[in-house]
This record gives structure tokens, sequence and C-alpha cells, in this order.
């Protein structure tokens, strides 16, 4: 009993401990962790409400790896996702080493450069639909006539997004560069390309790998985009249906789960395998990048 008094009196914030984590702890398991049980329970039944799901085994799944459509939209998101990655780090890595040159007006490029990150997915979907379509009319097209355009109109919207982003956790890693290593590399009579070679690009590895996985994660996740703009078309058919040529895994699992109120657990079922294929991408690419910041 003695104690306990002690304890309050030296620390009373770790006495009250509990009335402080409760509270968070119940709201993380009622708005997460209940629903996340909950769907990958359902994964295995048939239902059209959550109270009257009925268990049926891995049919749902079955019927996921025979659907032709899904993965059309999982390669799909795959060749779209390394294409992102790739193009919206290149070019927030190149505006932010720009950026913190010491030009002038430098705060101000920022600014521009991070504000279509502010707007929401849908409206841009939306907007670049109408910029899109205003070229291609002159060329007696549309963006959801073609696949090529939806595709690289799909890129271009992702970057003109995302590369603002990306650019100001880059500059945070330039920052932290010790310009007595730049100064040190230039007395040595190292060119500016040895300079960003050898000791900017290894310091601002944890900027890589953040930006990386955040462009990794947010490509495969890609829904609101998807759906404004060209919301999975055109449409092709094949013997075993219609498949929706620029659809994405996230707008598949929207369309499977709302399109039929039979095939909702197919839905759920794929929402599930979308959830572990983008968990076990994002850990070997966090495990690949920090392996490298080790070494370096």
């Amino acid at each position: 009993m003695k104690d306990r008094k002690r304890i309050k009196r030296l620390n009373p914030l770790r006495a009250y401990f509990p009335v402080f984590v409760l509270p968070t702890l119940a709201a993380f398991i009622i708005g997460f962790l209940y629903p996340f049980i909950k769907g990958i329970y359902l994964s295995f039944c048939t239902f059209r409400t959550t109270s009257d799901a009925k268990w049926v085994g891995l049919d749902n799944y079955i019927k996921a790896f025979n659907d032709e459509g899904f993965f059309h939209a999982f390669w799909y998101t795959a060749l779209f996702t390394v294409v992102s990655v790739v193009v919206i780090n290149i070019f927030a890595f190149m505006v932010a080493y720009v950026l913190t040159r010491g030009i002038r007006g430098s705060n101000t490029f920022r600014t521009v450069f991070f504000m279509p990150n502010l707007i929401g997915g849908i409206v841009l979907g939306y907007i670049w639909q109408m910029i899109f379509d205003g070229i291609l009319r002159n060329y007696g097209t549309s963006i959801v006539l073609d696949s090529r355009f939806g595709f690289w109109g799909l890129i271009i919207l992702m970057a003109w997004q995302q590369i603002g982003y990306m650019m100001i956790i880059y500059i945070a890693g330039l920052q932290s560069v010790p310009e007595e290593l730049n100064e040190a590399a230039k007395i040595d009579g190292a060119s500016g390309w040895k300079v960003l070679k050898h000791i900017t690009i290894p310091t601002v590895m944890p900027s890589i790998t953040i930006c990386t996985f955040l462009t990794l994660t947010n490509s495969f996740k890609l829904f609101d985009q998807n759906l404004a703009l060209t919301n999975g078309a055109p449409i092709a058919f094949t013997a075993e249906g219609a498949i929706k040529q620029t659809e994405m895994i996230a707008l598949n699992i929207y369309n499977t789960f709302y399109s039929n109120a039979n095939w909702r657990g197919v839905g759920q079922a794929k929402a599930v395998l979308f959830f572990v294929l983008v968990a076990a991408i994002a850990l070997i690419q966090l495990r690949f990048t920090r392996k490298r910041e080790v070494q370096q």
C-alpha cells in the first residue's frame, strides 16, 4: 500500500495510465479491430447484410481466383504501381533538389507544388477527365475509349497530385545532409554528379524509404481517381464476360461487392486478398530499402 502511494507521488501519470489509455483502446477496438476481424469472417460467408451471413467456406475465394476481371485488375494495378512509383519519386526528388539549391522564391514554389495534394481524388478525377477529353476530342477519341489514354491519364493525375507531397519529404531529407560532407567532397575534386550519387542519395535513403512506401501503397489502393477518371472503361468482351480495361483492384472490389448482392462475399474475399497483397509488398519494400540504409 505504501509502495502504491509512493508511485502516485513520484509519477502521477503512470498511476492514472489506464484512464488515458482505455478510451483510445476502446475506440481502436470498436473502429478498427472488430470490423477487421468481422470482415475476415464475412469473406467465408454469403450474405446480403452482416446479420444474415451464412458460412460457405472457401467458395468465395475460389470464385475470386476464377474471376478473370480480378486478375486483369491485379496486373493492371501492378503495372500502374511500378510506373507511378518511378515517375513520382524521380520527379519529386528532382524538384526537391532544385528547391534546396537556394533559388529565389523557393518557398512559393514549394507551396504551389504541394497544393494539388489538398484536392480530393474524386474532384481531381473529374477535372482531369475534362482536360483530357478536351485535348483528345481534336483526335476523334476520348480517355474512356482507349485504354492507353486511360492508363497514362491515371499516371499523370497521380503524379500531379503526389509529387508535391513527396517533394516535402525529400526536402526534409536533403536539408539534413551535413554541409561538411559536400564541402569535403568538393575540396577532393568530386563533381556534382559524384556528390549526388555517393553522398546525397545515400544520406537521404530514409526519405527514399518513406516516399517509396507511400507511393507504393497509395498506387495499389487507388480508387477515387480511377472511379472518377475512367470508371474502368473501356470494356472488352471475352468468352467469360466483360472486362473493364482500366479497372484497378480497389475499383474491382467495389464493383464486385455492389453489382450483385449474391457476390458480396466474393467482394469481401477479394478485399482480404488485397490486404494481404499490399501488406506483403509493403513489408518487402521496407525491408529492402532499410537494408540499403544500413549498408550505406
